[in-house]
């Protein structure tokens, strides 16, 4: 990786802090093979492939926390020039407007500024991943019955942060060098969400 490109991706950059993965664990095992195969140039096709005698949970939660790791490490590193001036309404393009629901305070899709959604966006992903009774960490500790619908909700949300950076603020991320990085994860998580079915057709429209 060029000086440029470790100072782009530096942690301080980070929008929140990463999820870790608790060495001996078999979810860290599952993330340490997963990492190995993008390491190892394999086709990333390839490489989101359900491992054989593994279970899909697992999987799809090991991913899910990596790709909330690297999506806010992505948005991170653009975060200064999304403001509420810039980026009035949470859109990814004129076509597509992103509004925000949580069910908490905001009952209804609410039209917000794109770093108020961002900022939403991050706490409540955060929430869910650090919850022992969605997310459990612990060997034997079974997944809630709707575990890949919870999981189909963050990613699609996370999806949106893409399409906002890819049409809004691409033009830094080719200032800071960082597009190969971009485009590769997100590669990556296409490859992924439809390798494993997490994503509606309508919402990768943009």
């Amino acid at each position: 990786m060029s000086i440029a490109l470790k100072q782009v991706f530096n942690k301080d950059k980070t929008f929140r802090p990463k999820r870790k993965f608790e060495p001996g664990t078999q979810r860290f095992e599952l993330h340490k093979r997963a990492q190995a195969s993008l390491n190892s140039g394999v086709d990333l096709k390839a490489a989101v492939q359900l491992p054989s005698g593994e279970d899909q949970n697992d999987w799809v939660a090991v991913h899910v926390v990596d790709f909330f790791n690297r999506i806010n490490l992505i948005y991170g590193t653009i975060c200064e020039f999304c403001t509420e001036q810039t980026c009035p309404v949470m859109s990814g393009g004129p076509k597509y407007e992103y509004r925000w629901q949580d069910d908490l305070k905001y009952k209804k899709p609410t039209a917000l500024p794109a770093p108020q959604y961002m900022n939403l966006l991050m706490d409540w992903i955060e929430v869910q991943i650090n919850n022992e009774d969605i997310f459990p960490t612990c060997v034997g500790v079974p997944f809630p019955k709707n575990f890949l619908q919870i999981c189909k909700k963050i990613l699609c949300r996370l999806f949106r942060v893409f399409v906002h950076v890819y049409i809004h603020h691409f033009d830094r991320v080719i200032v800071m060098g960082a597009e190969a990085h971009v485009n590769t994860c997100y590669k990556h998580f296409y490859y992924f969400v439809t390798e494993m079915n997490l994503i509606d057709r309508k919402e990768l429209e943009p």
